[in-house]
């Protein structure tokens, strides 16, 4: 997995052809959509719902993949199997992975747009 790069910037600088001008906002909802699936991760982990935990992990792992960030991808990957497997005490590391490389992957994308804005 470390051979991931945290952006991958050929599908980002495709998104950004085809997006153009829309391309900041695809960003941001990307990255508040994110939060709120960081969160939504915890309360699961937290209930024990495995269910809701795999689900979660699924839609997140494919908006990374389609956003462009690689590693956070095969992190989401990493969560949904321990979901469907319902081996929840496998969760906090891989949880923790998550939040610091969406913090990885946010700086990269806000250091990417004040490029793109420049």
């Amino acid at each position: 997995m470390v051979d991931k790069p945290h952006l991958d910037k050929e599908a980002l600088a495709e998104l950004q052809d085809v997006m153009e001008n829309e391309f900041s906002i695809l960003i941001q909802t990307y990255l508040n959509d994110s939060k709120e699936r960081i969160e939504s991760l915890k309360a699961a982990m937290n209930v024990g719902d495995t269910d809701a935990f795999a689900k979660t992990a699924h839609s997140f792992k494919g908006s990374c993949i389609n956003i462009g960030a690689p590693r956070l991808g095969e992190l989401c990957r990493e969560a949904e199997t321990a979901g469907k497997n319902e081996r929840l005490s496998d969760v906090p590391p891989v949880l923790h992975a998550i939040e610091e490389e969406f913090q990885q992957v946010t700086d990269a994308l806000n250091t990417l747009m004040m490029r793109g804005a420049g």
